[in-house]
């Protein structure tokens, strides 16, 4: 087996995922630098060598591949910031080629920068926008004035996005967040005084969906579809969070998609990378260019926002069922030669368990939370066994930290089930029983990921905006 050395940028379970992805080649024997935000479990077991950079810091992890150039060939970044921030950019300056896009085409970056590239090579996918800046539109009240007339004309269905990147968070909606334009404009203040940039759009209705593809600069490969659940509670309510769960179905697309609805969203991306590539190749675009959130409208399919690294959730339901070798797909990235990718046939649900905090639980459900358990470590102990018998389970721990040999909950998503099957109901089965032999950290998640209810409830949805 050749021997390889990878630099692994990571945060979250989503960085171990990608890590446990390498792991399962028969082609190489991998060596891991990985430059962690904190001491996680799974990813300080398996490193050649871990540090810890807390804020992902572009020049400190540039010191901390600089100090091993010699073992690695090459990095992949997981998280968001770093790639915003020019890591690709930076690294490469030590010859190291890096699987993510440069900082020029981190397109997250800005929200109002993708509505005016959408306007200009899909403009059908474009809800009806107006951007709000506070260098141009004046004091509270002049601004005040404005936002209550595109109001008017939109008949107060609309969005509120920060410009810059909140993370999954951040967004407010019309009749979900706030049912009236004072709350709304209160939500409207809290970014614009800070300085922010604001977007508000029209509110779409429909079904959303997550496409994701690699790319090696010359094309793009498209990633199975993939369904999150954004907000914090049952039914769809509460906060925006990071994601709460997510679900693959067998096929490339989602129970309550056709087809025809996964052709028109590859040749969507197409056009948009088409427009950034420019006429044959750009390597600024390697990695996961587009991770890109649809909404399946009666109109078609609209753009939510584009993100420029794999989600997470999302990503982790497609890697745990990549055929390939995942680090021979990596190479063709950077060779420019990647090719047709093949996935198992299977059903994914990931499901994760989360602080008492996060997402207001403790404040929204204050009897629900066992306060004995919040100080208290997260034994994975019996989850890791039924995963390592069995392999139809992935335990991945995200926002966790080792602690004298035992694993403690920090303030984000703290750990993801991942259950594989013939059916989103068999996957779901099994992600739910990875989640119940968590114990520890006072930890809860949400009940209803990828339930036959909510699925039922998304294809009638998608039946009558047809209709």
């Amino acid at each position: 087996m050749e021997k390889i050395g990878i630099l692994v940028v990571s945060y979250g379970s989503r960085g171990v995922a990608i890590v446990d992805s390498f792991l399962k080649s028969k082609n190489y024997n991998v060596e891991f630098y990985i430059a962690d935000k904190q001491k996680n479990p799974f990813n300080f077991k398996v490193a050649e060598k871990h540090v810890v950079i807390p804020d992902l810091n572009v020049e400190k992890i540039f010191d901390f591949a600089k100090e091993y150039r010699e073992k690695i060939d090459f990095g992949i970044v997981g998280p968001e910031g770093p790639i915003i921030s020019g890591v690709r950019d930076k690294i490469e300056e030590l010859g190291i080629p890096m699987i993510c896009p440069t900082k020029e085409y981190a397109l997250e970056e800005s929200k109002i920068r993708q509505r005016f590239l959408l306007q200009d090579c899909c403009p059908e996918t474009n809800p009806k926008f107006k951007v709000f800046d506070p260098i141009k539109d004046g004091n509270k009240d002049e601004v005040k004035k404005k936002v209550f007339s595109w109001l008017d004309e939109l008949k107060n269905k609309v969005a509120v996005k920060p410009d810059k990147p909140g993370y999954g968070k951040g967004v407010g909606v019309w009749g979900d967040h706030f049912n009236s334009r004072k709350e709304l404009f209160e939500h409207f203040l809290s970014i614009y005084e800070n300085g922010g940039k604001v977007i508000i759009e029209e509110k779409i209705d429909g079904e959303e969906s997550s496409f994701q593809c690699f790319c090696d600069g010359k094309k793009i490969v498209p990633l199975p579809e993939t369904r999150d659940y954004k907000r914090a509670f049952e039914g769809d309510k509460g906060p925006n969070t990071g994601g709460m769960g997510c679900y693959k179905d067998k096929e490339e697309f989602l129970p309550f998609m056709s087809e025809n609805d996964r052709e028109k969203e590859i040749e969507i991306v197409e056009r948009i990378f088409r427009k950034l590539r420019g006429d044959e190749s750009n390597d600024g675009l390697r990695g996961i260019p587009f991770y890109v959130a649809f909404i399946h409208s009666k109109e078609g399919p609209k753009i939510l926002e584009i993100n420029s690294r794999g989600g997470d959730p999302e990503i982790i339901n497609v890697l745990t069922t990549l055929k390939d070798d995942f680090i021979d797909v990596c190479f063709d990235m950077i060779e420019g030669s990647l090719g047709k990718l093949n996935f198992e046939n299977k059903a994914t649900v990931l499901i994760y368990k989360v602080p008492p905090n996060y997402g207001g639980f403790a404040e929204k459900f204050p009897k629900k939370v066992k306060k004995e358990e919040i100080n208290m470590p997260v034994n994975l102990n019996d989850a890791y066994k039924i995963s390592e018998n069995y392999g139809n389970l992935k335990i991945y721990p995200g926002s966790m930290e080792l602690r004298d040999e035992k694993t403690y909950a920090l303030t984000s998503r703290t750990v993801a089930s991942v259950g594989i099957a013939d059916t989103i109901e068999e996957a779901r089965e099994i992600s739910l029983k990875g989640i119940n032999l968590i114990t520890g950290g006072g930890l809860w998640y949400r009940k209803d990921i990828a339930s036959e209810e909510h699925i039922k409830k998304s294809i009638e949805h998608m039946k009558k905006l047809r209709r």
